[in-house]
């Protein structure tokens, strides 16, 4: 598939800008929110529930531990697995 801003790049040929870290939900919020707390820093980071995971509704509670994604902009990460 030949990306729409550039017809020279695949879609397969763009790179992964997100990182991945692991962490233990500490709070639940609505709307499939939670803050999780990073393991290695002290700051908690706001999360929500991936696709996947909605669809089948996998079920994450205070205690966790998860997979994030981290924005490399800052913005809110994905919970990708739990353990």
């Amino acid at each position: 598939m030949v990306s729409e801003i550039n017809p020279k790049i695949n879609s397969s040929q763009k790179q992964k800008t997100t990182t991945t870290a692991f962490g233990v939900v500490t709070e639940a919020l609505p709307d499939t929110l939670f803050k999780v707390k990073i393991d290695g820093k002290e700051e908690t980071q706001l999360a929500y529930l991936a696709g996947k995971m909605r669809m089948h509704r996998i079920r994450v509670l205070i205690g966790d531990k998860v997979e994030l994604e981290l924005d490399p902009y800052g913005g809110r990460a994905r919970i990708t697995k739990r353990f």
